[in-house]
């Protein structure tokens, strides 16, 4: 009897572990339906083109730059820090004169893979963006364009630099160059992760968890919405299109969202789908900030996009699988050495 019940003991814990084998997500079938759905990240090139090269290091200096702003505090990374993947950390970005934004900061990592800039995709560009916001009443806060310029051409050094990035304009130093400027550099600031070596082929790339909770993002649907290289960021969606949102994440008085831009009601309560690259270090989320921990929003997602109540193994295994689209900080994300001012400033 005892080596009878051995041998039944025995039979059972081969079934179990085959079960289990069997439950977890086949590699490559995996990445085949993941390559349905994502792309990976590629990097642009300026090799053998001083010009944007030149650009992009103008870029990368302006955006660093404070004394653009109305308080002489304030520049791009202000609420992009690299700590934080290129967000702030709080629930709304905190500008010029300590005026609050009226919506959350995303990172602007990977911003150039989305579609539109902002929640409700009223900036076309990053350089629309980029040039807009000098006067935004919250970021730069200045009354013009010519304002904010009239500050870099008080600063010697700059002369050149804009000559060099814009050869052949008679007066480089403009706000639409400063934004073609500041977007060039930008469109550097790509976080590839090991997500994008798993599509490229290396299917050992991600863990059996990050693995289950990929298959399940698909599986559900996420991944309608949470595609291309950026795992979202490349169309509009409401916010809300099962349950209201705002039931959800607790918050007051819900945001408009697109409605507010286009004054069309069908666009009540939508917003651009979130880039889902480094989300896992980026809280708070949503475009109000109102949530700080991930697994809480992706439970609330499947509530409120899905109409489904995900179990907390299903939320762990995609909060995983959400981990693995964090990258490293690009090498290039740090400021220069400033131009000094004027003589005698």
């Amino acid at each position: 009897m005892r080596l009878s019940s051995f041998f039944v003991a025995l039979g059972f814990a081969l079934f179990v572990a085959a079960t289990a084998g069997a439950e977890s997500p086949n590699a490559k079938t995996l990445l085949e339906d993941a390559k349905r759905n994502f792309q990976p990240i590629v990097a642009p090139s300026t090799v053998g083109n001083p010009v944007a090269a030149a650009r992009v290091e103008l870029g990368r200096r302006l955006f660093f730059e404070n004394r653009v702003s109305m308080d002489g505090n304030v520049n791009c990374a202000h609420c992009h820090l690299p700590e934080k993947q290129a967000s702030d950390g709080l629930p709304k970005a905190i500008g010029v004169f300590g005026k609050e934004n009226p919506r959350n900061a995303p990172s602007i990592f990977n911003a150039a893979l989305n579609f539109k800039q902002h929640w409700r995709g009223d900036r076309e560009s990053l350089e629309d963006q980029a040039e807009k916001s000098l006067l935004g009443p919250a970021s730069f806060g200045n009354p013009d364009q010519a304002t904010a310029m009239s500050k870099l051409k008080a600063i010697p050094a700059y002369a050149d630099a804009f000559t060099k990035a814009f050869p052949g304009d008679k007066d480089p130093i403009n706000s639409k160059n400063w934004g073609l400027a500041v977007g060039a550099f930008e469109r550097t600031l790509l976080t590839p992760s090991k997500f994008d070596a798993f599509l490229a082929g290396d299917e050992s790339a991600l863990t059996k968890q990050e693995q289950a909770g990929l298959r399940k993002f698909i599986d559900l649907g996420c991944a309608s919405c949470h595609n291309g290289p950026s795992v979202g960021g490349n169309s509009f969606q409401k916010f809300g299109v099962v349950n209201d949102y705002w039931k959800e994440t607790g918050v007051a008085n819900p945001d408009k969202g697109r409605a507010d831009v286009t004054k069309n009601d069908a666009d009540l309560y939508v917003f651009k789908v979130a880039s889902l690259r480094n989300v896992a270090r980026t809280a708070p989320y949503f475009h109000d900030g109102s949530v700080d921990d991930l697994t809480k929003a992706v439970k609330i997602m499947g509530k409120t996009q899905l109409g489904t109540e995900l179990s907390d193994q299903d939320a762990a295994d995609i909060v995983a699988f959400l981990g693995a689209l964090t990258g490293p900080v690009p090498a290039n994300y740090s400021p220069p050495d400033p131009y000094p001012d004027a003589p005698g400033k």
